[in-house]
């Protein structure tokens, strides 16, 4: 009993001590593979010595715990840095990447066209033109000052002031169409004239008649009524009125005996008040010997805007007189 026993104990014996003796000799194996383990690759933008230095403590003393993945990356993220180190190794970085420039690529499609230019008249040209030569001789006149200060500086003249002349904007140039009979004492304003338009067709009343035109005379804007022989100012400012009036007193003198006091007045009047405002006037006796005479009205008149002018005849002989056609009245705006 007891021979078993001691089997059985020196069995169990030698059991142990075989796997002791493996336990150890694996140990024993592993350390001898640790150092070769390490199997991180110097950086291959860094000199050697600059790796050494940044790993002495991993390769002088190995520690088993770096054989773990994890732990390994770890120490590698919480290495010491001072950040110069990488900001130089990525920017020599990027020089290079830069650096590889490949083939040019095909071009790219056509753009749409652009908006076409403007068109140069002649107008145009011939207004850069006049701008120029104006800066020309504004330059060289300067000069010329500069040159000699004591002489006169030469007169400028605009160019506009010299190709072009004042347009009249008002004028009008008319006819008494017909006869027209003015009784003794008797006031009458003269209506009913005609004048040709620039298209040469006649304005009678506003409208186009078949009747001979006036030939000379022109009518420019819009303040003359035909019909009713009345100017209206379309602007405030100075006129100039003419009027000749052809009068045909041959019936007076065959019928009465004229007397000192007989004769007949032409006057151009604002709103038809001869003796409240300003008015052109002229008196003729009719002791004259010819059968049909002239009166020739004149002057300047300064009117408002709206304001109107008319021809009136004034017949204070004692038998009645006949104002004959072809009469004309005649205005233009001087200025404002």
């Amino acid at each position: 009993m007891k021979g078993c026993t001691w089997v059985f104990v020196a069995t169990l014996l030698y059991q142990q001590f075989c796997l002791f003796r493996v336990t150890a000799a694996k140990r024993e194996r592993k350390v001898k593979k640790e150092p070769n383990q390490y199997t991180e690759p110097f950086n291959a933008t860094l000199s050697n010595s600059e790796e050494l230095h940044g790993h002495p403590k991993i390769l002088e003393s190995p520690d088993p715990r770096i054989t773990d993945p994890r732990r390994t990356w770890i120490s590698f993220v919480h290495r010491p840095d001072d950040g110069n180190t990488s900001k130089r190794r990525c920017k020599g970085k990027d020089k290079k990447l830069r650096g590889l420039v490949g083939p040019p690529g095909p071009p790219g499609p056509q753009g749409p066209p652009g908006a076409p230019g403007a068109e140069v008249t002649r107008e145009v040209l011939l207004q850069e033109f006049k701008e120029i030569l104006k800066e020309a001789i504004e330059r060289r006149a300067s000069l010329a000052i500069s040159a000699h200060p004591s002489q006169l500086p030469p007169l400028l003249l605009s160019l506009e002031e010299v190709s072009h002349h004042r347009r009249v904007e008002e004028a009008f140039h008319c006819k008494l169409k017909g006869q027209v009979i003015v009784d003794k004492k008797t006031l009458v304003e003269l209506q009913n004239f005609q004048s040709v338009r620039r298209d040469y067709r006649l304005n009678l009343c506003n409208s186009t008649t078949a009747i001979p035109l006036a030939k000379g005379a022109f009518l420019r804007g819009t303040g003359l009524n035909l019909a009713t022989g009345r100017f209206t100012a379309p602007v405030s400012g100075i006129y100039q009125f003419s009027a000749n009036v052809h009068v045909d007193h041959s019936e007076l003198k065959s019928k009465v005996q004229l007397r000192a006091r007989d004769n007949v007045r032409v006057l151009i009047c604002i709103e038809s008040l001869c003796h409240r405002y300003t008015s052109l006037e002229v008196i003729a006796g009719l002791e004259s010997n010819s059968k049909i005479f002239t009166i020739y009205v004149h002057g300047l008149l300064q009117l408002q805007a709206g304001q109107y002018t008319s021809i009136f005849v004034d017949n204070s002989a004692g038998a009645p007189i006949t104002i004959q056609n072809g009469s004309d009245f005649m205005g233009m705006l001087m200025g404002a």
